[in-house]
């Protein structure tokens, strides 16, 4: 089971809509719920699979609505020319990928792995992108301990 240590401060339904409107972005129900219940924060255990030629990677921090370093807003900015159309980042690893979340058809849910080595100059190029879980609770319930290497 998945604890987040550090979380944001607790968001309303409200604020949320509020901030799908601001950012004309539609957040799956999922996660709404996520939101809810974290509003961003570092997960432990954090260790996740991308694909068998990309290995493994760490979920540092998942980012949040409202004043806090990893702002989601700020984040959405940052990323808005860089990633597929219908993808928001919703987490990064070490290394300066994202983990993103899929906000229309027919991405709507899934969760995917954006790697910035290989990022193209054509935002919805998606040979970067990889797949990672049907929803956020999927992600969620993937995340693993793992030895110190």
């Amino acid at each position: 089971m998945v604890r987040i240590e550090k979380p944001g401060k607790k968001l309303t339904l409200e604020e949320i809509k509020q901030f799908e409107t601001k950012n004309n972005v539609k957040l799956t129900e999922k996660y709404k719920r996520f939101l809810l219940k974290w509003n961003g924060g570092y997960p432990k255990p954090s260790i996740f699979n991308i694909s068998g030629e990309q290995g493994k990677s760490v979920l540092n921090v998942f980012n949040g609505i409202g004043d806090m370093y990893d702002n989601l807003e700020e984040v959405i900015d940052i990323y808005e020319y860089r990633l597929p159309t219908g993808f928001i980042p919703i987490a990064d690893d070490p290394a300066g990928n994202v983990i993103c979340l899929g906000t229309k058809e027919p991405y709507d849910d899934k969760i995917y792995f954006w790697d910035h080595e290989e990022e193209s100059e054509n935002p919805d190029d998606m040979s970067n992108m990889y797949f990672l879980a049907d929803n956020i609770n999927e992600l969620l319930d993937n995340l693993y301990e793992g030895d110190e290497e």
